[in-house]
């Protein structure tokens, strides 16, 4: 069974064994993970004026809400202010920069009802990120841009932790994805072609569990962990930023959590950056990765 901890006082080892065994942590907002949703709100509410971006999508047609965030979401990844917070928000929760990796957050939306779900604003199905070509040992953050509520937030599957699911994970590259299937998310508004990972079998979907946290608050979860987009009936669009760490012990022995199910091809293992100087893994952990 999952345990939620809350605030707590634990060295990141400890923590991150804990995440692995199948744990969640939950942070208050640090100084850094404040900025971080601030300049956030700041982008969202200047791409989508003169409307409230948490309403527009009762105001203007989905083609353009989809536009502006084609436009958003890549300036969102790429500012420099990003590469700056993120490190600041895992030094404040006690991660080692020296040995910790994150990739570039990315800015996610859910509008509410059926308006846009697809493309670029795709409303991911129950999944775990290990069937996207992520090492075993990578930890997600996801923090809520605006105030959630149980009807647009995040659910957790916690009956398939330890319980494998047939899923089309074989199937993915993430070599390819990167040329083909990202680059393309624009194009797919009214339904979504690209091949993803996604389960092969009914799920009992069940209880689930939905953590609601003021904005700037952390969420700490393993990549192992089957999760969902709410379908959002709260009649707001949902605005959050996710990105991923990992740790360079847990990269040399390929250790972390448990592979139950995944069956990926491919690594994400070139995204990852310092936290001290965001160099890149160093090529001979890479190269245990890219030649699997």
């Amino acid at each position: 069974m999952t345990t939620v901890y809350f605030d707590a006082k634990i060295d990141d080892d400890a923590r991150r064994q804990a995440l692995y065994d199948g744990d969640i942590f939950v942070y208050s907002p640090t100084p850094s993970s404040r900025s971080l949703c601030a300049l956030a709100q700041e982008m969202i509410t200047e791409a989508f004026a003169p409307h409230d971006p948490q309403d527009a999508q009762n105001d203007i047609p989905v083609e353009k809400f989809a536009d502006i965030l084609a436009k958003l979401k890549p300036s969102f990844i790429h500012d420099p202010r990003c590469k700056e917070l993120i490190p600041g928000m895992l030094a404040e929760l006690d991660c080692d920069l020296d040995n910790t990796y994150f990739d570039v957050p990315r800015l996610r939306s859910a509008a509410f009802g059926d308006y846009l779900s697809s493309g670029i604003a795709y409303a991911f199905k129950p999944h775990r990120d290990t069937w996207y070509s992520t090492p075993m040992c990578q930890l997600n953050w996801w923090l809520p841009v605006f105030d959630i509520e149980p009807t647009n937030a995040m659910a957790f599957h916690q009956r398939y932790w330890d319980t494998p699911v047939k899923n089309s994970s074989s199937e993915f590259n993430y070599q390819e994805w990167v040329v083909t299937g990202r680059a393309s998310a624009k194009k797919h508004i009214g339904k979504d072609t690209r091949k993803q990972s996604e389960a092969l079998e009914e799920l009992s979907l069940e209880p689930d569990l939905k953590i609601i946290a003021e904005v700037g608050s952390v969420i700490v979860f393993s990549a192992a962990h089957l999760h969902s987009t709410v379908p959002n009936t709260s009649r707001k669009t949902r605005f959050s930023i996710d990105f991923r760490t990992v740790h360079i012990n847990e990269l040399r022995d390929n250790s972390g959590a448990p592979n139950i199910d995944g069956k990926s091809i491919g690594t994400t293992i070139h995204d990852y950056l310092r936290g001290t100087d965001l160099g890149h893994v160093p090529e001979d952990i890479e190269a245990l990765y890219i030649n699997q």
